[in-house]
């Protein structure tokens, strides 16, 4: 018997607690209409528009990259070289690097 009195309470109080949460909502969204009347027609408008579109740079940046560069050094020996380098110290690694 109780837990059927205190299931009902529980309810009742949800119930009326969601009602008043949204007491508010209908002048909450009245705020956000706001008036604007424009001067210029929508002709006008399109054909600025159409005016910018045709004037823009359609490039991304960074869309255009270089062309690999042409090298006569073998690739055994560019790594051989940077192994010589590390080994003497030549080149930071680790903590030294900062």
């Amino acid at each position: 018997m109780n837990a059927k009195i205190l299931l009902a309470a529980a309810t009742l109080g949800a119930l009326a607690f969601s009602g008043a949460a949204r007491a508010d909502d209908a002048d909450a969204s009245q705020q956000f209409a706001i008036k604007f009347q424009g001067s210029r027609t929508q002709a006008e408008v399109m054909a600025e528009a159409a005016q910018v579109s045709a004037k823009r740079n359609i490039d991304q940046p960074g869309a255009r990259a270089i062309a690999p560069l042409q090298s006569s050094v073998d690739v055994q020996t560019v790594r051989a070289q940077a192994i010589d380098a590390l080994r003497l110290g030549k080149i930071p690694s680790g903590e030294r690097s900062l």
